[in-house]
């Protein structure tokens, strides 16, 4: 497979993923309860698991830069723990 293709392909991964991010956090803004608030956190954490591995793949196979993989990495981490506070936020809350 060409190069060009294979990095179309995860770039189009990425893009999906992260922006799957944005559209569950909205989504839970209107839950219809704390549970269905929670499901839309947990699948927004793991649509940020996602993209970092598609980002961690672009940089292992030299897609991107390191420069751009940096950049993107810190973003996606740090959503990764504004998720993972929130879901654990949530939890606790449930738990009372």
């Amino acid at each position: 497979m060409k190069k060009e293709y294979n990095e179309f392909v995860i770039s189009q991964q990425v893009v999906a993923s992260g922006t799957a991010i944005g559209a569950l956090v909205r989504e839970a803004e209107h839950a219809e309860s704390i549970k269905d608030f929670l499901h839309k956190l947990n699948i927004g954490l793991k649509e940020a698991n996602e993209s970092k591995y598609w980002l961690d793949l672009l940089c292992a196979t030299n897609l991107i830069n390191k420069k751009m993989y940096d950049s993107l990495n810190k973003d996606c981490e740090e959503l990764l723990k504004l998720l993972i506070a929130s879901v654990k936020t949530t939890k606790g809350k449930l738990g009372r």
